[in-house]
């Protein structure tokens, strides 16, 4: 317009938006994210105490062959403890000191070395109780807690169907708390279970892995780098 006097204002500066609050620009975020990440992961391992192996991968120091009717044999090879197929189950049971019973993780790596069903049914502590964590149960892929409520791995509610593969290795991870199990299976997340309030038992089979063991159902396993540490 004829004699009016204009000016072009310029843009708004990278990281403002319409005159607001600034908004820091993308590489800052970004900074700031991978600063809560790390802070994140430092705090928990801030608050996990120091891994304590509970096999030496040389002797059963510390177990004994868990005395199911029909056992296979149980050997130490390689570093690894093989549960022969039993008829039906196979299994050790941990009798060195006294387990933690809440506040702990405990983690095992286990293989299906031959056939199709439980090659890790590892039972463990649980404040005044114990619980099972069954990994490739009912023909092979069942994975849950048995039992809560009376319910086995196959009826509550952290059952779920997974895979796996004879001969090969997975890290088997179960993180008690007092009012909740969480449990992992190499990087996934399997269970995660509120038991305020819950009954939590073992199956009448697994009495004799009490307080600390680990199971085979008509399988050969091996298990190692079984340890434990203390979480707050």
């Amino acid at each position: 317009m004829s004699g009016a006097a204009f000016h072009l204002r310029s843009p708004p500066s990278i990281g403002t938006v319409c005159g607001c609050r600034r908004i820091p620009p993308l590489p800052e975020r970004e900074a700031d994210m991978n600063l809560a990440v790390f802070l994140l992961i430092f705090s928990t391992a801030a608050q996990s105490g120091s891994w304590r192996p509970l096999f030496d991968g040389k002797t059963l120091s510390g177990w004994k062959v868990t005395e199911f009717g029909g056992i296979g044999t149980t050997s130490i090879e390689g570093g690894t403890i093989v549960l022969g197929t039993g008829n039906p189950m196979s299994g050790i049971t941990w009798t060195g000191d006294a387990i933690a019973r809440s506040g702990y993780e405990l983690e095992l790596d286990a293989m299906r070395v031959s056939g199709s069903d439980i090659f890790c049914g590892l039972t463990f502590p649980v404040e005044d109780s114990h619980c099972s964590l069954i990994v490739g149960g009912w023909g092979g892929s069942i994975v849950g807690l048995s039992s809560l409520d009376g319910l086995d791995a196959s009826e509550n509610e952290t059952s779920i169907f997974m895979m796996f593969e004879n001969q090969r290795w997975y890290r088997v991870r179960v993180r008690v708390e007092p009012d909740r199990i969480r449990a992992w299976i190499d990087d996934k997340q399997v269970v995660d279970a509120d038991i305020k309030g819950r009954k939590l038992s073992v199956r009448s089979e697994m009495l004799d892995s009490r307080p600390l063991g680990s199971a085979s159902w008509q399988t050969t396993s091996a298990l190692r780098n079984i340890r434990i540490r203390e979480v707050r």
